[in-house]
């Protein structure tokens, strides 16, 4: 692959989705199938409206063809990268062309995800580029084919996934809206969160969500709080971005559970917490503990400190995290306002040292 991008003064190479993969797998083996052909690269069309080629391995007979794809993910840190996606084609009597999801694709097992449950984890567009690819070979024809996408490790690969979260049993998911994977992107990330999100809304039954922004915080909420793992959504650091989601889906009520290094910039009203995008997390804490007439003192040891854990060490004042806890709820209340609907959130803020530090009076 031939595109970059600039990602911190770097340049980066573009890579290959699962999808891409397995429609040139499914193409290649397609064309040997029917021509006899030994190629080693397969062009296809991709959703961008761009043409991109693919290297491919081909084997077979008469009676079906394996095209095997290794995905090239680019400069992307993507698990899946150097997997081989596979795609066994066999002639059918009739002239339907079926596609399949067989050995490490997993298993769509709950609600919420754009595949119905007991299907094989292939993703809409991704399917419609298979189809695509396939078809123009077939057309018409005087037969069809099946079409068996297949993963050799794709079940080894999909334990360091989100895919069991997700209720995709047996192996990964084959991906990508645009057909390239663009390097340090966040969006799969995010899509996969906004998933995880309409799961925990089918699976619990419930318009009230918890939200944290990792482990520690969901196994706060489950161990101490007692609340349903069901209804928790891990939501990392792109708190706004899941606000959105979380609008669109309807959400009534969030319980934000969170430790007061992520917490405190939310109640300043940023809502996206990884630290090389934001870090006032000293200044929002000395900020609030000044209005809540905290010592001197103290204002210049949380000023003076190294990290988020220390300086909530020297409040003397539970009203600074009282006061805290209320504006991360209205901060991200006025968020979703100004998305035109109206969600209650409810924030509780907890240390790695001194447990609970406050809740809002609706949590």
């Amino acid at each position: 692959m031939d595109k970059y991008v600039l990602y911190q003064g770097k340049k980066l190479r573009y890579g290959y989705t699962t999808g891409s993969c397995a429609a040139a797998a499914a193409k290649a083996a397609t064309q040997f199938l029917l021509k006899k052909e030994q190629i080693k690269k397969v062009a296809i069309s991709i959703p961008t409206g761009e043409e991109i080629e693919l290297p491919v391995d081909i084997c077979g007979d008469e009676n079906f063809a394996v095209g095997t794809v290794v995905k090239d993910g680019g400069d992307d840190p993507d698990i899946t990268n150097g997997i081989e996606i596979c795609a066994k084609v066999s002639r059918r009597s009739d002239c339907k062309i079926m596609i399949y999801g067989g050995q490490g694709v997993g298993r769509v097992t709950k609600n919420g995800l754009p595949v119905q449950v007991g299907e094989a984890a292939i993703n809409p567009i991704p399917m419609k580029m298979i189809l695509q690819e396939v078809k123009k070979l077939v057309g018409q024809g005087e037969f069809g084919v099946d079409v068996e996408i297949f993963v050799p490790r794709g079940e080894e690969i999909s334990k360091n996934t989100l895919n069991t979260k997700l209720g995709i049993i047996g192996g990964i998911s084959i991906l990508g809206t645009s057909g390239l994977v663009k390097p340090m992107s966040e969006e799969a990330f995010k899509d996969s969160l906004a998933l995880e999100l309409n799961v925990a809304i089918r699976e619990s039954g419930s318009k009230n969500l918890v939200f944290t922004f990792g482990n520690y915080g969901k196994n706060y909420a489950v161990e101490k709080l007692r609340m349903d793992e069901k209804r928790i959504v891990v939501i990392s650091n792109f708190v706004g971005f899941m606000i959105e989601k979380a609008c669109e889906a309807g959400v009534e009520k969030i319980f934000f559970v969170g430790n007061i290094g992520k917490l405190v910039k939310v109640a300043g009203g940023i809502f996206h917490t990884h630290s090389r995008v934001s870090d006032a997390r000293l200044e929002i804490l000395a900020s609030n503990a000044v209005l809540c007439g905290e010592k001197h003192e103290n204002i210049l040891k949380i000023l003076g400190s190294n990290t988020t854990e220390e300086a909530a060490g020297y409040v003397e004042n539970p009203e600074v995290f009282q006061l805290l806890a209320k504006k991360a709820s209205t901060r991200c209340q006025e968020l979703a306002e100004r998305s035109g609907k109206k969600i209650e959130v409810a924030t509780l803020i907890f240390s790695n040292n001194m447990g609970e530090l406050a809740r809002s009076e609706n949590f």
